[in-house]
Formats: C-alpha cells, sequence, structure tokens
C-alpha cells in the first residue's frame, strides 16, 4: 500500500477523521510479532510484573508499583526524548497523528529498550487482551514472580482462566486493583483461583487510589496527590484541570515514558512535557468540534442519545453532547469500535455495550459490535460514518430502555436506579 494514502498529508481534516490511524493498516501477524518479542523482552528476568491498562489510572498504578519496588526508570533519557520530538514537530506542518495507537515506541526511538531495563516489567493491555498478557507472563517470567493486574476487568473468567490458574501455581503472589464493574461469578473465581483482587467502587475511587491504599509501602504525599488527580479525570468529576493534563500525556505517550514522568514528577510535569501537551491539544480540539458537529441526536425511550463518528478524544465529545442536551452519547470510532458515555440520567452504559460485545461503567463503557467480516465491511463503514455500528448499537439502546420500562412497570426500581 502506497504510504501517502495512510499519512494524514495535506489532507483536510474532515477526511482523515473519517479513517483509523495509520496503525490500524498494519497486519496483525506484524504486529503480534514484534508485540511478543517486546513481552519476552520485557518479562524475562523481572522480579515483577504489572498488567495495567494503558490510560493515566492504569499506568499510574504501575509507576506505584515500580516506586514500591525501588524499579523506577531514569525520568532523564525521556526528558530529552520530548524536548527532541518538539523540536521536530515544530519543523513540520503539525502533529496530526495523535492516536494512542500510534503512541507506542517505534523501532527507531533512542529509548526502544527502556522496557527491558526495569526489574519490573511492564505490559500494557487492554479488556480484551489480557488472556494474551497473562499467556506471556505464563511464557517468559521466572518462577516465584510477584504478578500485578490493573485496571482491567475481564468479562467472562473462562478466557483467562489457564493462564491465571497456571501463574497461580507459579508466582509467588498475584495481586489485582481495579474499579470496573465486576460480575460477582467472575470476581469469586479470580479469587477462588489464589489472586488477591481488590475492587474500589466505582463511583468513588479510580484504581491508582486503590493501588495507593493497598500496596505495603509508605508512599509519601505526592503519590496520594496523584491518585487523586487522576480519579478526576477517570471518573469525569473534572474539578481540576491537572487531570486533562495526566489524561491527555497518557493517550499520547508511550507507556513507559509516561510511567517514568509521573513516577519522578507526580502532576507537576515539567515544562517540556506540558509544551508537548499543548502543542497536540490544538489537532485535539479541531477533532473535537468535528465529531460534535457530526452528532445526530435519536430518541429512545425517555432519553435522548446523540451518536456520532470520527477519530477523536470521545470523553470530552460526551461531555460537549451532554452540555447541549443528551442523555447519553455514543462515539463511534473508524476502527470498529465505540465508546458510549452517560450522565446522571443515564446509567445503563455498561448494559448496552454488553449487547455489543463490550462492558464497563455504567456511565463509561466500550464495545466492538461483531459485524465485520472483511475490508469490504470496514470500506462500507468509513464511507458511511459507522452506520451499521450506530443502528446496532442504538438497537442495544432501545433493548435496555425496554427493560428499564418493564422494571419500573413491575414497581422494581433497582434498574433504574442502578
Amino acid at each position: 500500500m502506497d504510504d501517502d494514502l495512510i499519512e494524514t498529508g495535506d489532507a483536510p481534516r474532515s477526511r482523515y477523521t473519517k479513517l483509523p490511524g495509520k496503525g490500524f493498516f498494519y497486519p496483525d501477524s506484524l504486529d503480534d510479532e514484534r508485540a511478543e518479542r517486546r513481552a519476552r523482552e520485557t518479562i524475562e528476568g523481572s522480579e515483577a510484573v504489572v498488567i495495567a491498562d494503558g490510560d493515566a489510572d492504569g499506568l499510574a498504578c504501575a509507576a506505584m508499583v515500580r516506586e514500591a519496588y525501588d524499579a523506577a526508570l531514569d525520568v532523564e533519557p525521556f526528558e530529552d526524548a520530548i524536548a527532541a520530538r518538539l523540536a521536530d514537530e515544530g519543523d513540520e506542518s503539525g502533529g496530526a497523528e495523535t492516536d494512542d495507537a500510534e503512541s507506542e515506541e517505534s523501532d527507531d526511538d533512542p529509548l526502544d529498550d527502556a522496557h527491558a531495563e526495569s526489574p519490573v516489567g511492564l505490559l500494557s493491555a487492554g479488556p480484551y487482551s489480557i488472556d494474551t498478557a497473562l499467556e506471556r507472563v505464563e511464557a517468559y517470567a521466572d518462577d516465584d514472580i510477584d504478578l500485578f493486574v490493573c485496571d482491567l476487568c475481564p468479562d467472562d473468567y473462562e478466557w483467562i482462566a489457564e493462564p491465571l490458574e497456571a501463574l497461580a501455581e507459579s508466582t509467588d503472589a498475584i495481586r489485582w486493583f481495579d474499579h470496573h464493574q465486576w460480575d460477582d461469578a467472575t470476581a469469586a473465581a479470580v479469587r477462588e483461583a489464589g489472586v488477591d483482587l481488590v475492587v474500589g467502587d466505582s463511583d468513588e475511587e479510580c484504581t491508582a487510589d486503590v493501588a495507593l491504599r493497598s500496596l505495603e509501602h509508605a508512599f509519601d504525599e505526592r503519590w496520594a496527590e496523584l491518585a487523586e488527580v487522576t480519579r478526576d479525570h477517570d471518573l469525569w468529576l473534572k474539578e481540576d484541570p491537572r487531570s486533562d493534563d495526566l489524561a491527555d500525556y497518557s493517550y499520547w505517550a508511550g507507556a513507559e515514558e509516561y510511567a517514568a514522568v509521573i513516577g519522578a514528577y507526580g502532576v507537576d510535569l515539567p515544562e517540556a512535557v506540558r509544551s508537548f501537551v499543548e502543542d497536540r491539544r490544538v489537532e485535539k480540539e479541531a477533532r473535537i468540534d468535528l465529531a460534535v458537529d457530526r452528532a445526530v441526536t435519536h430518541e429512545v425511550g425517555d432519553w435522548r442519545v446523540a451518536v456520532t463518528y470520527g477519530r477523536c478524544s470521545q470523553n470530552e465529545v460526551a461531555e460537549r453532547l451532554r452540555e447541549a442536551g443528551a442523555d447519553a452519547a455514543v462515539i463511534v470510532k473508524p476502527a470498529g469500535s465505540a465508546s458510549i458515555r452517560g450522565s446522571d440520567d443515564f446509567r445503563h452504559a455498561h448494559e448496552v455495550a454488553g449487547r455489543v460485545n463490550g462492558g464497563g461503567h455504567p456511565q463509561a463503557a466500550g464495545c466492538k459490535p461483531d459485524i465485520y467480516d472483511d475490508m469490504l465491511d470496514y470500506a462500507h463503514h468509513w464511507s458511511t460514518e459507522g452506520q451499521a455500528c450506530k443502528r446496532v448499537i442504538l438497537a442495544a439502546f432501545e433493548a435496555v430502555a425496554e427493560e428499564v420500562e418493564a422494571g419500573a412497570g413491575d414497581g422494581d426500581g433497582g434498574a433504574a436506579a442502578e
């Protein structure tokens, strides 16, 4: 494929935001090969391993674990790399490619070996790749390591059972910190496997809060402040402007960079990082405006559901749509997945997502409908701005609305008040 077809270049934003980032077009087989190699390098010889969601919350937990093990990386090389990145971007036309899938360290990055340098290895994972991360730890870790899983919740125990139970036999301890909505049976099965699972109240705590109170280490005050500011964004409280800095930086930086920088500075990010974040926000805000302009509002039961499409920052788009009167917002992404965001009047996001191959919180969930069989389906997805994906998600909203209405009619207010 011609590189120009997947590079932003001089294409108008109204066109390139309808397509996935260029990482989407990198074959999974090659990506998996590279990921497997990097996982092996990360895990082999480690004293402990952290499997964490790659957002600000999960990576804050990883930084805390490294602090507890005195295993933080030297931050100076990362600061030098950030300054060089800023200088490079200042010489170019802009930084349109700001997707998290493209922010990981690349093969020509001078810090490309950073993932293998700490005695506490860090594996970024998502809710649908927990099993793969556990399998890699099982394959490459020494016996008697400590394993931590942070800010991740499996939809079903069965698909993580085999590697988790094997690791329970070989590791010294497995500790799992989270704050998502856990199914009772899944939580019980994880604990029965020998895992120390601590799940915080998703309305009150982020996972960084859970890790901070659960790790046996005398953390100084800056770590409590880091957890507090991380929570401000993760629970969408929006009372501390610094939380947006953390969230944006974690989205645009590689996992090792973010863990090293916040491990050294906490929420008081150095000037180079603040400059980098502000530079990227110009593009971010323009994408938010486009996504908001594309939104269409649907009446579903008693709810106003705003649905939009595009490569954008979904939380900020959802907030803008709520401010415009939506009870719930759906942001369909060019890669085929979607984010569902609720409000005080809509606390069923995880129920909707659960009907279309996803899950999450009552007010924040994600999914990827199983509707993409080949590239023609994706071509239709891009050219119609996610029409099929929008349709199945709206059908899920309708089904949940019927359940809530039936529950209210039966005198059972539990579903509506969840």
